[in-house]
């Protein structure tokens, strides 16, 4: 059976910086299955995605964060990117909206280097985790176990390595956002 998410809306908190895929494929994930897709971010307008190092698409910023209520929200995805979760990081409304969505319990979704966010949000320790391997020591020095695996599913954390890792990535998101 399908996973549906008819009704359900699901905010992406990305900004500048975001790794393209790690935003496009599990946004295509959640609207194939009937959800609402919402980008939040840090100012209006657009976001510049990139291609690892190069310069991807734009994309249409939604909402503000700052404006946005995580009861608002079924589910969050944290895509990576570098620079997209560095910047998040640094703003103290995305890292609010963060610790306020894992409080709630409600399902997030985090890749490659989104779990930055999660770290600075203080919302890790105890926690299984995977991600990009850099941020290992990052997870760690915040009392998260940090696993080697395409994705793992921690109660309502879902996390995953790398942009080739998307599609099991997609499959356990919808899997628990369908709950």
């Amino acid at each position: 059976m399908t996973a549906s998410l008819k009704g359900k809306r699901v905010a992406f908190l990305a900004t500048d910086g975001v790794e393209e895929v790690e935003y496009t494929e599990p946004r295509k994930a959640v609207e194939g299955a009937g959800g609402t897709a919402e980008l939040l971010s840090l100012d209006t307008g657009k976001i510049q995605a990139v291609n690892h190092m190069d310069k991807g698409g734009t994309y249409p910023v939604d909402r503000l964060v700052r404006d946005a209520d995580p009861g608002d929200y079924d589910a969050l995805v944290l895509p990576g990117g570098v620079a997209n979760p560095d910047f998040l990081r640094t703003d103290a409304d995305a890292v609010q909206f963060v610790r306020g969505f894992m409080e709630s319990g409600k399902p997030v979704a985090a890749i490659c280097h989104g779990p930055w966010t999660l770290v600075e949000a203080g919302v890790v320790s105890g926690r299984t985790l995977t991600s990009w391997p850099s941020l290992r020591t990052d997870l760690a020095n915040a009392g998260a176990t940090w696993v080697d695996e395409q994705v793992h599913v921690d109660g309502n954390l879902i996390t995953s390595r790398k942009p080739d890792d998307l599609k099991a990535f997609s499959e356990a998101l919808l899997d628990k956002f369908s709950a």
